[in-house]
């Protein structure tokens, strides 16, 4: 699928799952270099910069959420930006330039042409990106809220595994970001050293990089956050098993002296103490159980029950 935008002196094409003519027809159109129109054919597994003297080449990986609940994925993005021409090609559907587009649908019913540049476009397409990554990232930051909760509230079992969950898809998102920040840092140089757009275009640039550096404090951010309740969760429920394991050895502790009694007069022997009572088994029982009594009054004065 081709969706072509006209803007002032310029086109935004954005191509959504390509077949191998659209993209050598898009190639032809814009003169693209036989190398960058290989590269546009297949998904390229690593970030990528390239170009020539006419136009600059960015392959970059954005994470974004996927099918599941909380799942992060990868989503490729190629660029290709001229002096008056940017090119987008995406080998699936990627919500926020869905969103844009519809956007510039909208406002092209207002206008026959937005009164907007390349360069201006560019930053656009970025913004939208990064607060994408953004969105998700606070997607994830509200799932974590919940399971601080939980942890506090007495399911520290239960928030285990989501736990560990949540921390993992922020190392992805981490990570992705972390892979973006020299290739797109060597992109815009080589825009501005190509001197496309003027010497407007090194603020643009900033804020470009300034959106990635923000959404990627945000998410070590988050992450730091997720690592210590992780943490917190496991001593928590380390204590918990603790007191556990404390209060079977107290109960553990207390039944030997009641066994060892009713294993000395269990043992049916001559000379045994009140074998011949007729009220020795509830003598037994009474001496069972005020020493049953004086343990536990013991081992609650010492705290290590109740």
């Amino acid at each position: 699928m081709v969706f072509r935008h006209e803007y002032q002196d310029g086109v935004w094409v954005d191509l959504e799952q390509p077949t191998e003519e659209e993209i050598r027809k898009i190639a032809r159109e814009f003169s693209i270099s036989e190398r960058i129109e290989m590269e546009l054919l297949s998904p390229t597994p690593a970030p990528l910069v390239a170009g020539d003297a006419n136009m600059s080449f960015l392959v970059l990986h954005f994470p974004a959420q996927g099918t599941d609940d909380g799942e992060t994925k990868s989503q490729e993005i190629d660029f290709i930006v001229g002096r008056d021409f940017i090119l987008t090609v995406r080998y699936e559907v990627i919500a926020p330039l869905h969103h844009l587009k519809k956007i510039l649908e909208a406002q092209k019913l207002v206008a026959d042409r937005a009164p907007i540049t390349t360069d201006v476009l560019l930053e656009i397409l970025f913004a939208h990106l990064y607060t994408s990554v953004r969105s998700h990232t606070n997607y994830l930051a509200g799932h974590l809220a919940r399971v601080e909760q939980d942890i506090f509230n007495g399911h520290e079992r239960d928030t285990v595994r989501l736990t560990s969950s949540i921390s993992r898809e922020f190392l992805h998102l981490e990570a992705a970001l972390a892979n973006q920040e020299e290739p797109l840092g060597r992109f815009l140089r080589s825009l501005m050293q190509r001197d496309f757009f003027g010497a407007s275009f090194a603020e643009r640039t900033a804020r470009i990089g300034a959106e990635r550096t923000q959404v990627a404090h945000l998410v070590r951010t988050h992450r730091a956050v997720a690592t210590e309740l992780r943490e917190t969760n496991d001593t928590l429920l380390a204590a918990r098993q603790n007191e556990i394991m404390k209060t079977l050895t107290v109960i553990t502790f207390s039944m030997l002296p009641l066994e060892l009694i009713a294993l000395v007069f269990g043992m049916h022997v001559l000379g045994t103490p009140l074998e011949q009572d007729p009220n020795a088994f509830w003598v037994i029982m009474a001496l069972m159980l005020a020493i049953a009594g004086v343990m536990v009054l013991f081992f609650a004065r010492k705290r290590w029950i109740f």
